[in-house]
């Protein structure tokens, strides 16, 4: 007959993929409990890219580091056969600064730099590093720092914490930098194709949402200027990095990356499935469910939804979707390879009912879905 796939995102705000995907399983096991549910919860690099990997046999590893504003955070990376995932959220994120107060200009990636470095003392020969929701605008400066790169003002001392203080930059001292990263491979989880500097820039477009007001975007700009140049001059890379397309994601972690490890780039959602074993575990399947807290223009240009419906469709599976609400038509639904889409909305109209509510209506909707595609009517 076939088992079902049940591979949803997290509902933001509300439930994270792994119990997304327990309470849709419940309620198909409810409605058809003769029928193998298998659940593979998703993500694209972001937020819960650590829960995903840890259901597909991965370990956590936890690790002390310090949070966006230095605060000590308790964070981990996952880990299996000498292969690292590393989520920049879960240490340098927004959900990591204390009492959700934004730090536009001090925020630091240096906590990200922090759990590598542990990754690689365990003697992992490849880290995997999602950078989706970070809280800082550092160009990865801080991560660098944590991994043995000393960054310098002109009177030789050291630069502090967070993106601002890169406009004092004199001088960049990469000896000390890991010396398993001469070795290492780091991939990096992002579809950000925002260059890092100027009017599509890592500041302009993503410091709004961390806080930054128009002085400070034109602040961290130009210190973002400085440390590439510092970073082209003191590293003997490419002078058109800063140019590329996502050098501005994370903050300019993409662009530290790319310059200083030595990093390739795929887009989140590819990445993540083929560490889940995703392909296999759609053989046999008759139907995927997949889903995310809003379907909508956003989910069609690289969200973990729609390349769960790429890669089933090229499969052969059919695919439906679940989300708190739906905001794409029938027509871009097709197009996405989405079959049908179930709204918790429909059910509880009340989006602050809805998200506290959301295990349970979960359960109903799975019921409904049962009815639609799993009798022997439907096929």
């Amino acid at each position: 007959m076939g088992h079902v796939l049940v591979s949803p995102d997290k509902f933001k705000g509300s439930l994270s993929g792994r119990e997304v995907a327990e309470h849709l399983a419940a309620g198909l096991r409810r409605a058809r409990p003769d029928i193998a549910v298998d659940l593979c919860p998703v993500a694209d690099g972001g937020d819960g890219t650590l829960d995903a990997v840890l259901t597909a046999g991965f370990r956590r590893v936890p690790v002390v580091a310090e949070g966006p504003t230095g605060e000590p955070v308790q964070t981990a990376y996952a880990e299996r056969d000498g292969t690292a995932v590393v989520e920049m959220a879960d240490v340098s994120g927004l959900n990591q600064l204390p009492g959700g107060k934004l730090a536009p200009l001090t925020a630091s990636s240096y906590g990200t730099g922090q759990v590598i470095r542990a990754a690689l003392d365990a003697g992992c020969h490849t880290v995997v590093l999602g950078i989706g929701g970070s809280a800082s605008t550092d160009g990865g400066a801080g991560m660098l720092q944590a991994l043995g790169g000393r960054l310098l003002d002109a009177a030789g001392a050291e630069l502090p914490r967070g993106g601002a203080a890169l406009a004092d930059l004199d001088r960049l001292d990469a000896a000390g930098l890991h010396p398993r990263l001469r070795e290492a491979q780091i991939v990096v989880a992002s579809d950000v194709d925002n260059p890092l500097l100027g009017a599509r820039g890592a500041a302009a477009i993503y410091g709004p949402q961390k806080g930054a007001g128009p002085d400070d975007v034109r602040d961290l700009d130009a210190a973002l200027a400085r440390w590439a140049a510092v970073v082209v001059r003191d590293a003997g890379v490419a002078a058109d990095l800063p140019d590329r397309p996502g050098a501005g994601a994370a903050g300019g972690v993409g662009f530290a990356t790319t310059a200083l490890l030595g990093a390739t780039s795929r887009p989140g959602i590819d990445l993540l499935l083929d560490l889940l074993g995703f392909s296999s575990r759609l053989a046999g399947a008759r139907l995927v469910i997949t889903g995310e807290g809003s379907l909508d223009e956003q989910t069609l240009h690289g969200k973990a939804p729609a390349g769960v419906a790429v890669a089933a469709r090229a499969a052969g599976v059919p695919v439906v979707a679940v989300a708190g609400r739906v905001a794409l038509d029938r027509g871009d639904l097709t197009r996405a390879g989405i079959l049908a889409a179930y709204a918790l909305a429909d059910l509880e109209p009340d989006p602050a009912r809805s998200m506290a509510e959301a295990g349970a209506l979960l359960e109903r909707v799975a019921g409904r879905l049962a009815a639609d595609w799993l009798t022997e009517e439907s096929g």
